[in-house]
């Protein structure tokens, strides 16, 4: 784990609902492409999911991942996944 992940769990754990905050995504397609994407709301809550999506790789289907669930400026929900390639900043 890089420091920057290492930042970005550390604030995950510390946020309250409330807090606003910018999630940086970062999004590769191809082995050429890079792309980010910026959300910024208000956290609602933090919660671990658990899903099925890497059932084959899993064999007891236990996988969790830890996600936001924000409020938009414009009133829309969003719930955005935390993972290596994300990053927080609280505002």
């Amino acid at each position: 784990m890089n420091t920057a992940e290492r930042e970005t769990r550390s604030l995950y754990e510390q946020l309250e609902p409330g807090d606003r905050v910018e999630v940086i995504h970062g999004v590769t397609v191809g082995s050429s492409a890079n792309w980010s994407t910026t959300t910024v709301g208000r956290v609602l809550r933090r919660e671990r999911r658990r899903h099925g999506l890497h059932f084959r790789r899993n064999t007891d289907d236990k996988v969790f991942s830890d996600v936001l669930i924000l409020a938009r400026d414009d009133g829309e929900l969003t719930t955005v996944t935390i993972d290596e390639y994300t990053r927080l900043r609280k505002l």
